[in-house]
C-alpha cells in the first residue's frame, strides 16, 4: 500500500503548486480534484494539461485517482430534472476526458441525493440511467468508476458500502468499484474490517479515502483526531491483499497550513500501518 494525498485541501494553490508540495512531503501519490482552480473541465487546455502532466512527470508522484466537484454541486446524476441530470453526465464525462489526459484512468462518482417528494425508487432509478450512460461511456475508454457511498448526511440512496456493491453486482457494472470513504462508513456506523472483506469476496475493486471523525459529522479528520480505529482496518486490507492507495482527504479545517496537515497525516497513517504489520 502506498500513501496518497487529496489535492482538494490545497484549493487556494495552483494544482501545479499542490502537487509539487504533496511530493515534497514525501506522498508517492495525489489524488486531482476536478473542481476549481484545480483541473476544472473548462479550465482545461494544452497548455494547462501540459504544465500539469509536465510537474507531475518532474516530482515522479503518481495520480492515484480523479475526484470531480460533486456531492449536490454542481451534479446531481439521480435528480428528478432532466436538464439537471443530463448536465450531470455530461459534466461527468468530460472530467473522465480531463482524467485522461492527466494521465489517471480512475474517476470517482457521487450518487446524489434525491429531491424533495422524489421518492427512492424513481431516485434510484434516474441514478442507474445516469450510471449506465456513464458506463458504457467510461468502458470504451479504459476508464474504472468509482462509485462512493455516501452517509445519511448527504445521500438517501447510496449510503453503505454494502449498497454500493450490491447496485453494481444487480446492474452488472464491469468498469465499476467501490471509493471506500472511512468517515462516511464510521457515519453510517458500518465496521470497516466487514466492509474490506466484503468487496474483497465480491472481487469488486477498491480505493480508500482516509479521515477521521467523532461519527456524529463528517469532519474529515486527520487520522488519530477522531474516534475511528484504523489499526484492524489495515489489517484487513493487508490480509486481503489490498495493494492499492491509501489517499488522506483532510477537510476545510485544515486549509490554513496544508503542508503541516500532510506531514502529521504521513506520520500517523505510516506509524499505524507499522502497528498493523505487527499485529
Amino acid at each position: 500500500m502506498k500513501l496518497s494525498y487529496s489535492t482538494k485541501l490545497y484549493y487556494n494553490y495552483r494544482l501545479e503548486d499542490a502537487i509539487n508540495r504533496t511530493a515534497r512531503i514525501g506522498y508517492p501519490g495525489v489524488e486531482i480534484w476536478g473542481g476549481r482552480p484545480h483541473a476544472y473541465y473548462k479550465d482545461m487546455n494544452k497548455a494547462s494539461i501540459s504544465s500539469i502532466t509536465k510537474i507531475i512527470e518532474e516530482t515522479g508522484v503518481e495520480i492515484s485517482g480523479f475526484i470531480p466537484a460533486q456531492f449536490g454541486y454542481p451534479t446531481n446524476l439521480c435528480s428528478p430534472i432532466k436538464n439537471i441530470r443530463e448536465d450531470s453526465v455530461d459534466y461527468i464525462k468530460k472530467s473522465i476526458d480531463t482524467s485522461l489526459a492527466l494521465g489517471c484512468n480512475k474517476v470517482s462518482l457521487c450518487p446524489g441525493r434525491t429531491l424533495y417528494g422524489q421518492g427512492y425508487n424513481q431516485g434510484m432509478e434516474n441514478l442507474n440511467s445516469s450510471l449506465s450512460k456513464l458506463v458504457d461511456y467510461a468502458i470504451k475508454r479504459d476508464v474504472l468508476l468509482l462509485l462512493e457511498p455516501a452517509h445519511m448526511l448527504e445521500s438517501d440512496l447510496i449510503l453503505t458500502i454494502e449498497d454500493g456493491a450490491r447496485l453494481i453486482e444487480e446492474q452488472k457494472y464491469k468498469n465499476m468499484g467501490i471509493a471506500l470513504d472511512t468517515g462516511h462508513c464510521h457515519i453510517n456506523k458500518e465496521s470497516l474490517v466487514d466492509t474490506v472483506y466484503l468487496l474483497a469476496r465480491k472481487q469488486i475493486p477498491m480505493h480508500i479515502h482516509l479521515d477521521d471523525n467523532n461519527s456524529l459529522g463528517d469532519q474529515h479528520k486527520i487520522p488519530g483526531e477522531g474516534t475511528i480505529d484504523f489499526v484492524p482496518f489495515f489489517k484487513a486490507l493487508l490480509e486481503t491483499g489490498y495493494e492499492g492507495f491509501l489517499t488522506i482527504e483532510l477537510g476545510f479545517d485544515y486549509t490554513a497550513n496544508p503542508d503541516a496537515a500532510a506531514y502529521k497525516s504521513k506520520k500517523v497513517v505510516l506509524s499505524m500501518l507499522e502497528e498493523a504489520v505487527g499485529l
